[in-house]
This record gives C-alpha cells, structure tokens and sequence, in this order.
C-alpha cells in the first residue's frame, strides 16, 4: 500500500468508528434522558441544540455562502425537504423505540436498512440486483414475516426506521456529492427547528410540562448535549466517506446496530425468544451475504 494513503485511512476509520461509537451509544443517553423527559421533549431539544451546533460548525468553517445554492436550486431543494421530513421520522421513531424499551427491535431497523436501500434503489433508481443481493433481500423479506408473526404485529419501529432511513438515503443520493454533509444538515435541522419550537410548546402546555430546567444543571446539560451529539457523528461520518473507500465504510455501518443489540440484551436484558434469534440470524446470513458480494465488487473495479 502506497504510504501516502495511510494517514488518510487512519483519519478515516478514527472518524468513522467515532461516528458510529457515539450512534451506538445513544440507547443509554435516550435511556437516562427519557427516565425525566418525553419522546417529544428529547426529539425537541435534540433539533434546537443540533441546529446551535451546525450554526457554529458553518460560522468556525465560514460555509454559510453553501447555504443559498442549495435553497435557489429547486430539485435540491425538493429533495432536501424530502430528506428533512424522513430524518425527522427516523429521529422521533427511534427515541420513541428506546424510550419504550424496544431497543432490539430498534436495532433490527438498522440491520434491515441496507436491504431497504437496495430495494429502493431497484425501484427508483432503476438499478439491477446481482444473485447476492436477491438473497440478501429476500431473507430479509422472510425474517421481517418471522417476527411479525413473533411480535405478534408489524415490527414497525424497525420498518419505519429501516424505511425512513432508506428514503434519507435516497434523497442524499438524488442531491449528489455537491452538497456538504455539515451544509446537508444545517438545512434540515434550519427546517425542523421550527417544528421543534411548536413540539415543545405543546409539551410546555401540557401536564407536566418542560423537564428541562426541572432536574437541575445536569439535567438541561444532558438534553442539550444529545442535540450537539446529533450534529457531531454525522459530520464525522460525511469526512470518514471522504477519506475512506466505499467497501470500508458499507463495513462500519454494521457497528451501529450491533453495539445497540448488544445494548438492548445484555444491559436492558429484553427479551429475544428462538423465534426472534431465527428472524434476526435470517437478517444477518442476508448481511453476509450482501457484505461478500459487496467486498467481491471492490475487488473487481479495483484491479486494473
């Protein structure tokens, strides 16, 4: 390996296993935050301080001339408020999810999410499955029927994750590399911060009101720091996507659900009958299986 590429791969999987360290830890921060917080409340503050957070980040780097492009330019812009709406399902279904105590289940929705993105690709972006991929899905399609019938309905914190997500990704495939990921969520959380405005007022108004300011510093300091925390791995996240190649980066994604699986069973010991082992090792045979492929591919286009 040609040793001016190491620095940047050291810098890439220090931001990449960064992002998704801090990902994986937010059952345990939503966890402590729910135990004096509603969902609507934490979804709230998690959008205001995230949007302090991206106007600081735009203000230290002076990117706010990337702000306007994007904003006069309609296809962008339709794309981005697609974007805006699902990262907000997927932010409110999550704390939702956790605060509910069905962190496995949340898991799943992100095993389940690269399959979605393939199914969404073959849908909207015309794009053709290799036999691999086939597999991969269509063992996801039956653990998604497995654990229905485990579950006893729908498992849909993980399908609305698994999906909004999916769509996210969609939307940021649609808009292209030409908008930054730090300029990308400055937009989104500048949308949704009004929406957070009138969520917490409703929360205000009702009993028992903003916990906020109710459990002491600490406890403002902790839902304040969830928001900044909601800006931070995901611009890790864009810089590790620049510094390392696409197969590593696919690699890392799975950290995420792992660590919060692990979370759910051995910290919060939810339940998993051998129903839901089968549904889940179904979804990660499927991940194998799209992860070799995926690996096979880079090695293809790499050679010569």
């Amino acid at each position: 390996m040609n040793s001016s590429k190491t620095p940047d791969l050291g810098r890439g999987f220090s931001f990449g296993i960064g992002a998704y360290l801090i990902w994986g830890s937010f059952p345990i921060a939503i966890s402590v935050l729910g135990s004096y917080a509603s969902a609507d409340e934490i979804v709230g503050w998690r959008i205001l301080f995230g949007f302090v957070m991206a106007v600081v980040l735009l203000t230290a780097t002076r990117s706010w001339g990337s702000i306007l492009p994007v904003i006069r330019d309609k296809k962008s812009l339709a794309w981005m408020l697609l974007s805006t709406a699902m990262i907000m399902v997927n932010w409110w279904v999550y704390v939702i999810g956790v605060a509910s105590g069905r962190i496995i289940e949340s898991s799943l929705g992100y095993f389940i999410n690269p399959l979605v993105t393939i199914a969404l690709a073959v849908i909207f972006l015309k794009e053709k499955l290799r036999p691999l991929q086939w597999v991969a899905v269509s063992l996801g399609a039956v653990a998604v029927t497995l654990l229905t019938f485990d579950y006893g309905h729908l498992p849909w914190i993980a399908l609305s994750l698994a999906f909004s997500f999916g769509i996210y990704g969609l939307a940021k495939n649609k808009m292209g590399a030409k908008i930054a990921p730090l300029t990308g969520y400055a937009i989104e959380s500048g949308l949704l911060t009004p929406i957070a405005i009138i969520q917490l007022s409703f929360v205000a108004a009702s009993a028992p009101g903003l916990q906020f300011d109710q459990h002491g510093p600490w406890g403002a300091i902790g839902l304040a720091l969830f928001g900044f925390m909601t800006a931070i791995p995901l611009i890790m996240f864009g810089s590790a996507a620049k510094l390392l190649p696409l197969s590593y980066v696919g690699l890392l994604q799975y950290m995420t659900p792992v660590l919060q699986f692990i979370t759910g069973l051995a910290v919060f010991h939810e339940p998993m009958p051998p129903a839901r082992w089968v549904g889940f090792g179904l979804v990660w045979v499927g991940l194998a299986a799209l992860t070799f492929d995926m690996l096979q591919r880079s090695k293809r286009l790499s050679k010569p």
